[in-house]
């Protein structure tokens, strides 16, 4: 899981392999985030980037790629103004869920895939619930639990850590901008950089509110509220307020004590910066497990780069260099034998035949070598036309490329970021879970492709 509108904590990663040292009741779960904001807009063929189906983003809401197919759920109320836990989706979901089932080619899952979402992504539905109820429906039976932080029944558990961070203004951006700078003293790059004085809390009004300290009290929005005040609001009615970034890792785990935080790029980047922040709420910060990856390609797509050692992110540039280098080394020997010793014996000559112009006439030499680079820019382009005549010769390996491109970078962007989950839930229906589950390795730093 990614970290735009969703965080995923799971169980110990040794305990998940098997090895049963710590033999605790452990539960993985998903906390849906409060605060992010939701920007819908019209679809258009152009889109190359989209989040998938079963995440929230905050620049589209359930917006999912499909080849060349796109569906987005319209332009619900508030959605560009409130935080997701507020915006409640509209009739224009439906024509959106009805869009994606006519994208996504039809097999033996569709229909009960196209119906799962309906329920779940229902008109009236509040979009981070529709979220959670579709995730549960997916997940739910490997015991995920979701947690929806906008639950205004948990705010009075955690409003002790929204005082302290009251009380203790501008420490928590301190400590994490500190640390930042240490990162980027070591060549790393700092994920978070909070402004000096700033709180990593919001108030929750129409919109969110950010709050920094200013001259003994504190800048809610527009307005100044003493210390006093803001303390007593913010521990008569916490579901008023909710933690940045930088304090919602310390409110989860004081909510649900995590024994391993399941963290994607964002997420291990920003948490490199709250180990500080962490000791100074007296909370214990978990373990931190880099999240598997993978990329799920079909049977011919694997054979296309293992045939031809074509490394998988090579994939990603957009244009044909792969393909005519694979198309090269197919040449018969013959021709790139021929080609060399042509170049050579080109070079050869002339370089033989400048030497002796040059006792003519020294003006010459210039002439003479650029009459060589002509004859240099002549071959490669013979060369590339030969290529291209292997290119249209050998159509089944083109496609074989296309394939397998389209499949790993649709768009040149990774398949995890353009092509939604509910893709591959359509064409290999639920059992993929499973797979996934029993055969992914956990490993961290490796990217693993899968034919499933």
């Amino acid at each position: 899981m990614r970290d735009d509108g969703a965080s995923a904590r799971a169980w110990n990663p040794l305990k998940h392999r098997g090895d049963h040292a710590i033999d605790l009741p452990l539960h993985p779960w998903l906390g849906i985030d409060d605060t992010v904001h939701v920007v819908a807009r019209p679809a258009t063929p152009d889109d190359l980037v989209g989040p998938r189906i079963n995440e929230i983003d905050h620049q589209r809401a359930l917006l999912v790629r499909v080849r060349l197919g796109l569906a987005i759920a319209g332009d619900p109320p508030q959605a560009h103004s409130d935080p997701v836990a507020r915006v409640r989706l509209d009739e224009s979901v439906n024509a959106a869920i009805s869009a994606l089932e006519t994208s996504l080619p039809g097999t033996e899952f569709t229909p009960a895939l196209i119906d799962g979402l309906r329920r779940a992504y229902a008109p009236g539905t509040g979009m981070a619930d529709a979220f959670g109820r579709w995730l549960e429906t997916v997940l739910g039976p490997r015991g995920l639990i979701v947690f929806d932080a906008s639950d205004p029944g948990a705010k009075p558990l955690v409003s002790q850590i929204f005082a302290r961070e009251i009380e203790q203004s501008g420490q928590t951006a301190r400590l994490a901008a500190e640390a930042g700078t240490a990162l980027e003293a070591l060549g790393y790059h700092a994920q978070a950089t909070p402004q000096e004085g700033s709180l990593a809390l919001f108030h929750m009004n129409a919109g969110r509110q950010p709050i920094r300290a200013d001259q003994g009290g504190f800048v809610v929005g527009d307005r100044t509220e003493s210390t006093a005040a803001l303390l007593d609001r913010v521990r008569t009615s916490p579901e008023h307020f909710s933690p940045s970034v930088l304090l919602r890792p310390i409110v989860q785990d004081t909510l649900f004590p995590t024994v391993c935080y399941v963290a994607g790029p964002n997420e291990l980047a920003y948490l490199g910066q709250l180990r500080r922040v962490y000791d100074a709420f007296s909370t214990p910060m978990p373990l931190i497990q880099q999240r598997a990856t993978a990329t799920l390609l079909d049977s011919n797509a694997v054979r296309f780069l293992t045939r031809y050692d074509v490394a998988l992110e090579s994939l990603r540039a957009q244009d044909e260099a792969i393909l005519n280098a694979v198309l090269e080394a197919q040449l018969p020997p013959s021709v790139e034998s021929s080609l060399d010793e042509a170049v050579r014996t080109l070079e050869q000559r002339m370089e033989r035949l400048t030497k002796e112009v040059v006792q003519i006439d020294p003006t010459l030499e210039g002439a003479s070598r650029s009459t060589l680079s002509r004859m240099q820019d002549d071959l490669k382009k013979l060369h590339g036309k030969i290529i291209q005549a292997a290119k249209r010769k050998d159509e089944t390996l083109r496609r074989q490329f296309q394939n397998a491109r389209a499949q790993a970078f649709p768009g040149g962007e990774p398949q995890e970021r353009a092509v939604g989950f509910v893709y591959f839930l359509n064409k290999y229906g639920p059992a993929l879970v499973d797979r996934l589950y029993a055969e992914l390795p956990v490993d961290a730093g490796t990217h693993w492709v899968m034919t499933i």
